[in-house]
Parts: C-alpha cells; structure tokens; sequence
C-alpha cells in the first residue's frame, strides 16, 4: 500500500469516528464492503447499522453474496424492502432514474437513521464517481447522505488496495450495478425485463464469463464481453447455447458489440447538456 493511500484511509478512519454513529447503505459491492469493514472497526459493530435494498433490480445472487460479506465482517444487517418500480418517474426510465432510484432509498434510510437514533446515512461512492455521470450522486446532496470514501478521495484502486490488505473477499469483485442499469433510456423498467436480464446474465455466468453485461433494447440483448473473451463467445457451441437462451428469454435478436465490456456504455447515447441537467 502506498503512503498516499495509508494517509486516506486514516482520513477515512477519521471522518467516520466524528460520525460516531452511522446507517451504511449497503449492496455488497467493493466499495459498499469496504465501507461497512471500516465502520465496524472503527466504530464497533454496535454503532454500525448495514442496510440492504431488496427489490428486482438487486441481482440474487449478489444478495446472497452481500449477506455472507457483512455476516464475515460482524456487521448486523437490515433487509429493506424497496417499491421502486411502483414510482413512474423511475419506471419511465429516463436519464435521471437514479436519481428517483436513491431518492426512495436514502429517505427510507433516513428515517430509519433517525428512529433508531442513528447520526448519519453513508454511502459507498468513491471518489472516481465525481468525474462520471451519476444522478444517483445528486439524491445523496438532496438528501443529506454522507459519502466518507469520497471525502477521503479515495478512488477505486485505492479501495480495492485497502479491500486486499483487509483481505475483503470482495477487492477483486467486478462492479455490479444495479440489473435496470442494463435498459437502454426510455424502455420502461418492469420486473419482467429485469428478470430477463438476470437469467441472461445467470447464463453467461455459468458459462464462465466474469465481467460482462447484458444490456436491454426491447427485442435486442446486445452482449458486452472483454475482447479477449470475443472467441469464446463466438465459438461454435458456446454461440448457439448463448442464442438459444437468450432468445427463450424472449429476445429476438442477440448481438455482440464489438467495442467489448464498457461500464456505462447506455450513457454514451446522451447529450452533455442531457447529463448536465441531471448532476
């Protein structure tokens, strides 16, 4: 670990005992696990409170995956049930869904925080996710929800560094954000499309595929693999057992996109003044 990254984690140790008492929004993810780690052994686990949002855009098998990590780090975890779907201005699917999304989830949280006598709701962004499009950014300022790793300027590399010395099960852990972040803008979010987009992405993770995604355009599933993973998806065997699921899935069209594994690539289609409007 360097001595730039040591100093931040201090800093973060620091940010979180003046917090004394805190909610941690929690998915499971890197920075999340992270984040929960370092509150308990700063905090204790009595002062620390994990809570997970449980809806279908939250894959199933990352749920059970974030119970097991936060069981590992002595964590007391609350499952919340979030209705995110039940809100049209999140259904609809526009640009600003996260927004709508974390809107739902950081009031829930906040009243919680304040029922159960906790000071502060956290969050695990990080400092990268200030130079990326990121509504969900703008609900945590609305919303009075802290992001210690952030204030720490604690960037990806780092946390994963900080995960390994920590020997978090989670440092190596591709991102997983949440299954509606795989519809094109402007296709309505169903549970259906969602469930879709889960088995297909079970299915290539059974094929051995690590990092991927499956992105949603109504009748197309455009597949994104790294291009050193192009052969073994276009191989043959592995190619017609592909289709034949995804098009049982209900899907009329399969397509490999040829730029490869990119995170956010839906957001390429938007306008800079379109993100713009809804930092």
């Amino acid at each position: 670990m360097s001595k730039t990254t040591e100093k931040k984690y201090q800093i973060l140790r620091s940010i979180l005992k003046d917090l004394k008492k805190v909610l941690v929004a929690y998915s499971g993810g890197v920075d999340s696990t992270f984040l929960l780690k370092v509150a308990v052994d700063t905090l204790t686990a009595e002062n620390v409170l994990a809570c997970i949002a449980v809806s279908p855009s939250l894959p199933k098998h990352q749920f059970g995956k974030a119970i097991d990590y936060a069981e590992d780090i002595g964590a007391v975890v609350r499952i919340l049930p979030l209705k995110e779907l039940d809100d049209p201005n999140y259904s609809a699917n526009k640009a600003d869904r996260c927004f709508h999304c974390k809107s739902h989830l950081f009031k829930i949280l906040n009243e919680l925080a304040e029922k159960e006598n906790y000071n502060y709701v956290v969050c695990g962004s990080n400092f990268d996710d200030k130079d990326d499009y990121r509504p969900g950014n703008r609900a945590a300022l609305v919303f009075n929800v802290r992001a210690p790793l952030m204030e720490a300027e604690l960037t990806k590399d780092d946390i994963r560094d900080l995960s390994r010395d920590l020997m978090l099960p989670t440092a190596e852990l591709p991102a997983s954000p949440c299954l509606a972040s795989r519809l094109i803008y402007g296709l309505e979010v169903t549970e259906e499309r969602l469930n879709q987009i889960e088995q297909a992405e079970d299915f290539l993770r059974s094929l051995g595929f690590v990092e991927f995604r499956v992105r949603h355009h109504d009748t197309v599933a455009r597949i994104e693999v790294h291009p050193n993973d192009f052969t073994k998806l276009t191989s043959d065997e592995t190619r017609e057992k592909v289709l034949e699921k995804l098009k049982s899935l209900g899907f009329q069209y399969v397509t490999l996109d040829l730029q490869g594994f990119r995170s956010g690539s839906l957001n390429e289609s938007l306008s800079e003044s379109e993100k713009q409007k809804n930092l």
